[in-house]
């Protein structure tokens, strides 16, 4: 792959630093640097700046290099995809485990210690969840994708558009901030797995009283 050398020798031609093409770009500075490295490729839009930025054609640019992006981008849209399912599928059985480690504590008096086999399963759960939204995070910031309408695009195998107000929007929040967005996200999801199992837990007292 050559096409990396071929957009930070134009890039370098043009006297722009990594930060100024990606702003043209629509695009984070780490994007531009992972296009450099070949870790990730750019899309068609992205393309279609890059060779009006740099007066040059989009065949110069990626040459014989278009069977090998297609097929990455194919691949790691492909692998969000099942990172995806994973990541909601131990979710949700990470919710039922809290959901009955509740009726046991609850409903069946059950002493705390006798529902720690359900309590590590739980954390194991949620531990292989975390996991899978590590590697999809990964996915989303090498190929820039804020938005759920990014993301949406980029799993159909769509253009991307980065230009939008929302877009913009979102690549101005520091990371740290969408750090603490995320932790928020998780004790939200473990506050609602508590909170159906407290519920279940009374519906099953209530039943078997």
């Amino acid at each position: 792959m050559e096409i990396g050398a071929r957009i930070k020798e134009h890039r370098t031609a043009a006297g722009m630093s990594q930060d100024d093409l990606a702003a043209r770009v629509y695009v984070s500075r780490q994007t531009i640097s992972s296009w450099e490295n070949n870790k990730t490729y750019p899309d068609v839009q992205s393309l279609l700046l890059l060779s009006k930025i740099f007066d040059a054609t989009v065949d110069s640019l990626i040459k014989g290099d278009v069977e090998t992006m297609n097929e990455t981008i194919e691949r790691d849209s492909t692998i969000m995809k099942r990172l995806s399912y994973v990541m909601l599928g131990f979710l949700l059985l990470m919710i039922a485990c809290m959901v009955w480690i509740c009726v046991q504590v609850f409903a069946w008096d059950w002493a705390l210690e006798q529902t720690v086999p359900t309590f590590v399963l739980a954390l194991v759960l949620w531990g292989i969840a975390m996991f899978a939204a590590a590697w999809l995070d990964r996915i989303k910031r090498n190929h820039d994708l804020i938005t759920y309408h990014e993301i949406l695009s980029f799993w159909n195998g769509e253009q991307v558009d980065r230009d939008t107000e929302r877009g913009r929007r979102e690549r101005l929040i520091p990371r740290w901030l969408k750090i603490i967005r995320a932790v928020g996200f998780m004790i939200l999801v473990l506050a609602i797995g508590a909170f159906l199992g407290y519920g279940g837990a009374y519906l099953a007292d209530m039943l078997l009283s």
